[in-house]
């Protein structure tokens, strides 16, 4: 099966309408598929924008024809894991093949707005391997006609079914990046999200991801492995350092961001960043051969889709760019 290479829409950083005209020129230029996370906040308050992921994406099914991602949700606090289901469901059966449910454990930025407590990272996994479990006996009790009743440890679920649903259902993948949930990931999930990193601690979580899929009776060489990559590239180093100072601060911090809250607060804490807490973390830089080597590893340790976020606003000057000196150019 061949790499695709898709195009990370940042409902966070531009309004709904400027990026779905992305979405569709990166098609045109040769990105496949889409991947829009779910946010209901910026990061930090220069990016400006927290659009709905669901209205962007079904917007994007009509606009393009690649795959749509939710890269990711997180179907415990802000939703009832029935509702993704439902919200799911319904974009698989309006553009059926397309669309792959991903999900996360959750962030306060996002959660924390209507959720009661926000609990430790423990029990916010427990609670997203739960969702997961609801998700997929909603899909497949639905298509089979019946009804599914969940009463769980952190989750009610009244006898229900879906009744919009796709021939085929969703896969679900989950997103992670420590090995303790890849290895979950694989034995009951259909596949694995995770960010880009130094390449032996992805090697690692490709390799727990693979225990626990055959740990499940599952070929994790079958089941998709999606890595968002984040990176800056601009005509000259200096703008590419600049943009990832000013629009990803986030990329240069190197602790876990899950409790925070605010982008206020986020905002000060970006004030301490500086361009050698980016290295390691992502390629900035105006070479796009640098970005194809970087890329191009990815794609040797088994990645299927890899999906690129340019943390600029040159979203159109940096798409003509990889279409041509970077996409071409990988051995997929």
């Amino acid at each position: 099966m061949a790499a695709t290479i898709g195009y990370a829409a940042m409902l966070g950083q531009f309004a709904p309408l400027e990026v779905l005209d992305y979405c569709v020129l990166a098609e045109q230029r040769g990105f496949s598929g889409v991947m829009a996370a779910d946010h209901f906040q910026p990061w930090v308050p220069q990016q400006g924008q927290a659009a709905f992921v669901w209205n962007v994406l079904t917007a994007a099914g009509e606009r393009t024809r690649g795959d749509l991602g939710t890269g990711v949700t997180a179907p415990t606090f802000r939703y009832h894991p029935a509702v993704v289901a439902q919200a799911s469901a319904t974009l698989a059966a309006m553009y059926p093949g397309r669309h792959w449910l991903g999900v996360g454990s959750g962030e306060a930025i996002n959660e924390h707005v209507v959720a009661p407590y926000w609990p430790e990272a423990p029990e916010r996994i427990n609670r997203m391997f739960e969702a997961i479990d609801i998700i997929h006996k909603l899909f497949s009790n639905s298509l089979a006609g019946k009804d599914h009743k969940h009463a769980g440890e952190y989750y009610r679920l009244e006898s229900t079914r879906l009744w919009t649903m796709p021939e085929v259902p969703p896969e679900i993948l989950v997103a992670t990046a420590g090995p303790v949930t890849a290895r979950r990931a694989g034995r009951h999930a259909d596949g694995l999200i995770t960010m880009g990193a130094p390449l032996e601690k992805i090697a690692v979580l490709l390799a727990r991801f693979a225990a626990g899929a055959r740990e499940g009776g599952k070929d994790a060489a079958t089941m998709p492995k999606v890595v968002q990559l984040h990176l800056s590239w601009a005509p000259t180093d200096e703008e590419a350092m600049a943009n990832a100072l000013l629009e990803w601060p986030n990329g240069g911090m190197r602790f876990p961001k899950s409790d925070i809250r605010s982008p206020f607060e986020l905002a000060q804490i970006a004030k301490m960043v500086r361009p050698e807490d980016f290295e390691g973390r992502m390629v900035i830089s105006a070479d796009p051969d640098r970005h194809r080597a970087e890329i191009q590893r990815y794609l040797d340790l088994g990645f299927d889709r890899v999906y690129l976020h340019n943390v600029g606003r040159n979203q159109r000057e940096w798409i003509e760019t990889f279409s041509s000196a970077v996409l071409p150019a990988l051995s997929r």
